[in-house]
């Protein structure tokens, strides 16, 4: 299951901290991006888990997130899978 949370500058180091130190969320697959990777402000959490990792990572951070449409959903989940095709290609041509 993969979620995207949109935090504002201020809430961005509170919700990290919150994510990463759950013994159940900090688990999962998260990548941190500041907002200007898809042109806009703030920062954004692509999360990727189980059902249940996803619905406690939204309840934990419920109070901190704004709302994500869908097109800025695919854009960010599409733009950072991009980034790690390319880092793998990347490494794959160093080791040849």
């Amino acid at each position: 299951m993969e979620v995207v949370f949109h935090f504002k500058s201020e809430n961005y180091a509170k919700a990290k901290d919150i994510l990463s130190s759950d013994d159940v969320v900090g688990r999962a697959s998260m990548t941190f991006k500041e907002g200007t990777f898809i042109g806009k402000d703030g920062y954004y959490c692509y999360f990727s888990g189980t059902e249940d990792q996803c619905e406690r990572a939204e309840k934990l951070v419920e109070e901190l997130t704004e709302k994500v449409s869908d097109e800025e959903k695919s854009t960010l989940i599409n733009k950072i899978k991009e980034e790690e095709n390319k880092a793998i290609e990347g490494f794959g041509n160093i080791l040849g």
